[in-house]
C-alpha cells in the first residue's frame, strides 16, 4: 500500500498555517485602529498610524536602517560563506564531512550565546582588539556595541552557518568536470570561477541571498543586544512599542510595514532575475 504523505503532513500544515495567519491577522487588523494608551485601541478604523509612520523621520530612518543592515549582512555573508562552501564541496577527504558537521552543530547554538561570544571577542581586552592594536591597525579598542557595524556583524554571525550550508548544496549541483574542462582549455582558476562557477551558481546564490536577507530583516536578538539601545531596527522597535510603550496598534503598523517591505523587496528581486534571464545574462 502506497503511503499518502500529503495526508500525514496535512494536519501539521494546517496548524502552522492557522498560527501564522491568525497572528498576522491580529497585527494587521490592529494596525488600523488608533492607540488610546495602556494597550487600548479605538473603535473605528483609521489610517492615522500609517500616516504617522510615513511622515515621521524616526520611523522612516528605522526602516532604512533595517534594510541597510540586512542587505549588508546578506552581502558579506555570501562573500565570506562562498569560499568556505566551495572548499568543503570540492574536498576529497573525510575532512569535508567533519567540517560540514561542525557547521551544522554551530547553527544549533542559540543566537544569545553567539552574540555574547562576539561581545567577549570585541571587548577592550578581547582577542580581536589585542590583535588589531598589536599590529597597529587601531590605537584604541574598537567596540561593536551601540553601532550599525556591530548589528551587521551580529546578523552575519546569525546567518553565516545557514549561508554556508545553502551555498554548499548549490555548488554540489555543479559538476566538477566543467571546472576541469575550463582549466584544460587554458582558463585560469580566477577566470574559471568568474565565467563558469559563478554564473552556474548565481540562481541558487540569489535565492540564498534573499533567504538570508529575510532572516536578517526579522532578526531581533542581534540587533537588540549589539545595538545597545542606540540602533533601532523594526523588530527592536516593535518589541519596544509593545513591551515598554504598550502601543499595540502602532506595533501592528510596524509589523505590517515590515511584512510588506520584505514582500516587495522579494518580488522586486524576482522580477529583476526574470528580466536578466530573459536577456540571457543569467544561466538558468
Amino acid at each position: 500500500m502506497k503511503t499518502r504523505w500529503e495526508f500525514v503532513l496535512l494536519p501539521s500544515f494546517v496548524i502552522i498555517g492557522i498560527l501564522i495567519v491568525a497572528s498576522q491577522y491580529v497585527f494587521l487588523n490592529g494596525s488600523f485602529y488608533k492607540d488610546m494608551g495602556l494597550g487600548r485601541i479605538g473603535d473605528s478604523a483609521t489610517m492615522v498610524n500609517y500616516i504617522r509612520f510615513f511622515t515621521d523621520s524616526f520611523y522612516l530612518n528605522t526602516l532604512w536602517i533595517t534594510i541597510k543592515t540586512s542587505a549588508l549582512a546578506s552581502i558579506f555573508t555570501l562573500i565570506l560563506g562562498f569560499p568556505v562552501a566551495y572548499l568543503i564541496a570540492r574536498m576529497r577527504s573525510h575532512w569535508s564531512m567533519l567540517l560540514l558537521a561542525g557547521i551544522v552543530v554551530a547553527t544549533f547554538v542559540t543566537i544569545v550565546i553567539k552574540v555574547f561570544g562576539l561581545i567577549i571577542l570585541f571587548s577592550a581586552d578581547g582577542l580581536i582588539n589585542q590583535v588589531l592594536m598589536g599590529i597597529g591597525i587601531v590605537d584604541r579598542p574598537y567596540t561593536i556595541i551601540g553601532n550599525q557595524t556591530g548589528v551587521v556583524v551580529g546578523l552575519m554571525h546569525f546567518t553565516l552557518g545557514f549561508g554556508v550550508l545553502l551555498l554548499y548544496s548549490v555548488i554540489q549541483t555543479i559538476p566538477r568536470s566543467l571546472e576541469e574542462a575550463a582549466q584544460i582549455h587554458g582558463a585560469s582558476r580566477w577566470r574559471m570561477h568568474m565565467r563558469v562557477l559563478l554564473p552556474l551558481s548565481l540562481p541558487g546564490v540569489t535565492v540564498g541571498a534573499l533567504m538570508i536577507f529575510n532572516m536578517s530583516m526579522g532578526a531581533f536578538t542581534s540587533a537588540a543586544l549589539l545595538g545597545g539601545g542606540r540602533v533601532f531596527t523594526l523588530p527592536v522597535l516593535i518589541q519596544r512599542t509593545v513591551m515598554m510603550e504598550v502601543k499595540y496598534s502602532m506595533a501592528g503598523t510596524l509589523a505590517a510595514v515590515l511584512l510588506v517591505t520584505v514582500l516587495l523587496i522579494n518580488l522586486l528581486a524576482i522580477f529583476l532575475i526574470r528580466r536578466l534571464r530573459a536577456a540571457r545574462l543569467v544561466i538558468a
